[in-house]
């Protein structure tokens, strides 16, 4: 009988990551736990944001039925209780019920608004960790040359030795590296 395996977060290679530290995935929740909240897909936003809508989409009609039919019942009423009765009813409930089917409406759309940005940020951190591990591979694969502009060079035959980026050779084309020659004197411009 064998026992199942489990796959383990790849290892980043680069040299401040280190050999041995996991790289992080979005959206995976390791064993150890790594300190930060997976990212999670919009299940229930989804869900809430379709009965947001339809709760809108229903509501704001209604509460304009509502109103027609309070306004009909105002103008076929002999009698001034029935027209008051009419009125609140059909108005000022009708009204609430529109403004309340508008807000949910205007919930959905932000909760439209929730998810993308949710999916948005997921795919972001996706990449940021791609980028994160093909820069640490290239920083562990690069042999540590140096700056090489702060390479002291000298200028033709001369007893002067500069940075390669000092301002006062710059320009020449005759550069050569100084190595280990004694003789030299340091630029008090670039000060090598």
């Amino acid at each position: 009988m064998t026992a199942p395996t489990t796959t383990q977060p790849e290892r980043a290679s680069g040299s401040r990551m280190g050999a041995a530290a996991p790289l992080p995935r979005a959206g995976v929740q390791t064993r150890g736990g790594s300190g930060t909240a997976p990212l999670r897909g919009g299940g229930s936003s989804a869900v809430l944001q379709v009965v947001l809508f339809w709760a809108g989409a229903i509501m704001m009609p209604l509460g304009i039925v509502i109103i027609l039919l309070g306004y009909y019942g105002v103008a076929n009423s002999v009698y001034e209780f029935e027209r008051e009765a009419y009125q609140t009813s059909g108005g000022f409930l009708g009204l609430g019920v529109t403004f309340l089917g508008g807000f949910l409406y205007f919930g959905a759309w932000l909760a439209k608004i929730a998810a993308d940005n949710n999916a948005a940020s997921a795919r972001l951190a996706d990449t940021l960790l791609v980028l994160a591990d093909i820069t640490s591979r290239a920083a562990a694969t690069m042999d540590p040359v140096g700056d090489v502009d702060a390479m002291p060079v000298t200028a033709g035959d001369g007893t002067t030795m500069h940075r390669r980026d000092c301002a006062l050779i710059s320009h020449r084309d005759d550069l050569q590296p100084a190595g280990a020659r004694t003789d030299l004197q340091p630029c008090r411009v670039c000060k090598p």
